[in-house]
């Protein structure tokens, strides 16, 4: 009895380490998550964009520094469109998992309307390692010491979304994470007017 029980446990923990392997694509012949992923940042797609936001996929999945007054002359070289702005971190649990929402989104409608990030008290290496695995077509702005993102009201914690009309004026902050491009798509449409 007791060499049958240790004989299943055996056979168990065999079979969870498999299923283990199998769910995170170890050993197989898939390409690596990183690879599929950047193939689908298609930066052609936003071809023919209005200069202020062409000026935005130029600089697509990069990280500048910033302090309060660069996001504001940020906003400000965007008025006339509409901006979304999300505040993540590589940290952040809930932020990698809507960053594949943003990247779709920003994709179909960044030739009308501006889509930014703004990188919260994270570390450099971690949250430029995050975008080669999870690439967006729009800039980030370090933001390390979070007075950006306090300064434009948003300091509920992490993730954020800060909209604004195409005047510039702050219509919205969506404080938690989006658990559907359908979701994120609707608060655009009713807080940015696009």
């Amino acid at each position: 009895m007791r060499r049958t029980l240790w004989i299943l446990g055996i056979a168990a923990l065999a079979a969870v380490l498999a299923i283990g392997i199998a769910q995170s694509g170890g050993g197989g012949d898939e390409q690596p998550r990183a690879q599929t992923t950047s193939a689908r940042l298609d930066l052609a797609a936003l071809k023919g964009a209005p200069a202020p936001l062409a000026a935005l996929h130029e600089d697509a999945n990069v990280i500048r520094p910033a302090d309060v007054e660069a996001y504001e002359e940020q906003l400000e070289r965007l008025r006339g469109y509409p901006v979304v702005v999300n505040a993540w971190a590589a940290w952040c649990g809930p932020c990698k998992l809507e960053f594949p929402f943003f990247r779709e989104v920003a994709t179909k409608h960044g030739k009308e309307i501006a889509f930014l990030g703004l990188n919260v008290s994270d570390n450099r290496g971690d949250a430029e390692r995050f975008l080669r695995k999870e690439p967006v077509p729009y800039p980030s702005l370090e933001d390390g010491d979070a007075r950006i993102v306090q300064k434009a009201g948003a300091a509920g914690g992490l993730p954020a979304t800060i909209f604004y009309d195409a005047e510039g004026e702050r219509t919205f902050i969506h404080q938690g994470g989006y658990t559907s491009e359908q979701d994120l798509l609707e608060d655009i449409r009713r807080y940015t007017g696009a």
